[in-house]
């Protein structure tokens, strides 16, 4: 509740305006004798999970994109979902007052349509899909799946390849507990690890993490999917709009 209520606090100190102008936090800065924050004219910030970090500074250096600025919020929000439209709520309000645009680099995420909510109370744009496995494929690709019964497997991502024991088998309490690997992943029957990079490295180590889990290997290289679609469409409009 702590959380819910300094996130409200900082919703409403960004949106109120003094007489002036000015926001709150620069009438502070003024009488504290230190400048306000920098308007960041043309440029625009992408609020995004830590997950996605290395993908999305690999999208905006493949396309140029040098007008846009990142931020992160912890990777292991995909652990607490229920904590990712709070912290979404307090990052925009941080950064409102310096950025004009900002969108946020975040799927549904497991927060059963909370986030797009939001979003929309926010007014800015947020990746769409229920999660990154969905947009690295592409959606329509991802649903067409779906619908074809692919609903018994796992999905892993060229981040959680790398970090399969931190965001998997240890949350899972199969570092203390292997012998309970069989009944956490006894509804699936295999694992599909999506790549974003060409790394024979990186799918053989996703292959491993297969064999661990008792599942079927499969390798799709997807690319940036809708990621790359979405970055790029919201720094085009950034741009014929500035």
């Amino acid at each position: 509740m702590a959380r819910k209520g300094r996130a409200a606090r900082l919703t409403e100190r960004a949106a109120f305006r003094p007489p002036t102008g000015r926001t709150l936090e620069e009438s502070s800065l003024t009488e504290q004798g230190l400048a306000a924050p920098e308007k960041k004219t043309g440029r625009i910030l992408l609020i995004a999970c830590g997950a996605l970090a290395r993908e999305i500074i690999d999208i905006n250096e493949k396309n140029g994109l040098d007008h846009i600025d990142l931020t992160c919020l912890p990777a292991k929000l995909h652990l607490y979902p229920e904590q990712i439209v709070d912290a979404i709520d307090g990052a925009v309000a941080k950064h409102s007052a310096v950025y004009d645009k900002i969108f946020v680099v975040y799927a549904d995420c497991g927060t059963g349509g909370a986030l797009e909510r939001k979003c929309a109370e926010l007014g800015v744009e947020m990746v769409a899909g229920p999660h990154c496995y969905s947009f690295f494929e592409g959606n329509e690709t991802f649903a067409r799946h779906s619908e074809e019964g692919e609903i018994t497997a796992f999905y892993l991502t060229d981040f959680l390849v790398k970090q399969f024991d931190a965001f998997v088998w240890r949350p899972m309490g199969l570092d203390k507990n292997p012998e309970l690997r069989d009944m956490v992943f006894g509804n699936y029957t295999k694992l599909i690890y999506q790549s974003q990079t060409s790394d024979p490295k990186l799918v053989e180590k996703a292959r491993a993490c297969a064999d661990r889990m008792g599942l079927e290997f499969e390798h799709r290289h997807t690319g940036y999917g809708d990621l790359e679609t979405s970055l790029t469409a919201w720094a085009k409009g950034s741009s014929s709009s500035g």
